[in-house]
């Protein structure tokens, strides 16, 4: 999904005026974007990364299933990054902390199952969903590239770190493995520690 602009800094908008509110102890804000903004109406799933200033991480939680509109899988997903990280189960995000943390949201094209995944899986370019039975891991794109991983490398990662399964457990026909692209959209650096919008002119009112 290619995402025009004024829908891209809605989606940041909403993520991080959603936060501050949420962290802050008030209720949840609820948003109507323009119908103009049509890509935020379409199903689609999404991830929310957040990080500090250093880059690192503080939560990371994402939707593979396609079945809301964009614009409230974000929502729902930047509480969840901030709040149910189980890797931060001990140290979650707080609302004095917000104004120093980056918000980066990966917009997910539909998952596509592969039968050859060492031949149609590329790193970086392609996410990586694997399922068998009720185990299930997935990596977004970007990982790969961070870590420097080749596509097989990138497989039994997946395999061993996120799905707890042996190493070459996608090598298995009856595991599933499923390929998938993202669009990053990321938070401009003013968005840090700048009082009020970043992005100008508000786009969406809460309710």
């Amino acid at each position: 999904m290619e995402l025009t602009h004024p829908e891209q800094t809605t989606l940041l908008y909403i993520a991080r005026r959603t936060l501050e509110a949420v962290l802050g102890a008030r209720q949840r804000p609820v948003y109507a974007p323009p119908q103009t903004l049509r890509n935020l109406y379409r199903p689609s799933g999404a991830f929310v990364t957040l990080r500090n200033l250093q880059g690192h991480l503080r939560g990371c939680i994402g939707r593979l299933v396609a079945d809301r509109p964009l614009y409230t899988v974000v929502q729902d997903m930047a509480i969840a990054a901030a709040l149910d990280d189980p890797r931060f189960v001990t140290n979650r995000v707080t609302a004095g902390e917000l104004p120093y943390i980056f918000i980066e949201i990966s917009v997910l094209s539909p998952l596509e199952r592969v039968r050859d995944p060492a031949a149609e899986i590329e790193p970086g370019i392609h996410g990586v969903y694997i399922k068998a039975g009720e185990r299930t891991g997935c990596f977004l794109p970007k990982v790969a590239t961070e870590m420097r991983w080749s596509t097989i490398e990138l497989l039994e990662n997946c395999c061993v770190r996120k799905a707890g399964l042996a190493a070459d457990a996608w090598r298995d026909p009856a595991v599933e493995v499923y390929r998938f692209t993202a669009s990053i959209i990321e938070e401009p650096p003013l968005a840090i520690m700048e009082p009020g919008s970043p992005f100008g002119t508000m786009i969406v009112q809460p309710t």
